[in-house]
């Protein structure tokens, strides 16, 4: 019996063995189903990755066409306005020539139209003083042909007379 009772324990140890072999294969299957699932996260979180990292590039993409677009409209505007603002400066610095050249030139046409309202008032007084003049001779004149037509009235009457 003897012989016996060894190898219940050897069927006792080979049951845990088995048992053992058992877990460790039911272990050893959940770990690698663990494992896959894990895998298949890690593979499903790295083509998200990827896919995020695509639309951003996507964006980035879009996004540094619009700053050049931006940048050559910003070009054109300066482009457009520089060749203005010569102009306008130029011809602001005209303007201020030309406002400095009329300055003497305003005092000199307001001296000279004192001095020609001066000279047309002394031309219009000599002028009416030639009217009064005039019509003094006039009246003279017509005097003097009344007085000779009186005389010679007379001296045509004294000579009748006679």
């Amino acid at each position: 019996m003897q012989p016996t009772e060894p190898a219940q324990p050897q069927s006792q140890q080979m049951k845990s063995l088995s048992f053992s072999s058992q877990m460790s294969r039911e272990d050893e299957e959940m770990a690698r189903s663990a494992l896959s699932a894990f895998r298949a996260k890690e593979d499903e979180i790295e083509k998200r990755k990827m896919e995020v990292r695509e639309r951003v590039k996507a964006q980035l993409g879009r996004v540094e066409e619009e700053t050049r677009r931006l940048a050559n409209i910003r070009e054109e505007l300066e482009n457009m306005a520089d060749p203005m603002r010569k102009e306008v400066s130029l011809v602001r610095k005209k303007i201020d020539s030309v406002n400095k050249e009329l300055k003497p030139l305003g005092a000199t046409v307001q001296k000279k139209e004192r001095e020609y309202k001066e000279a047309l008032d002394t031309f219009n007084e000599k002028n009416r003083e030639k009217v009064q003049l005039i019509t003094k001779l006039m009246e003279l004149v017509g005097e003097s042909e009344k007085l000779r037509l009186k005389k010679l009235e007379e001296l045509s009457k004294s000579i009748e007379t006679e």
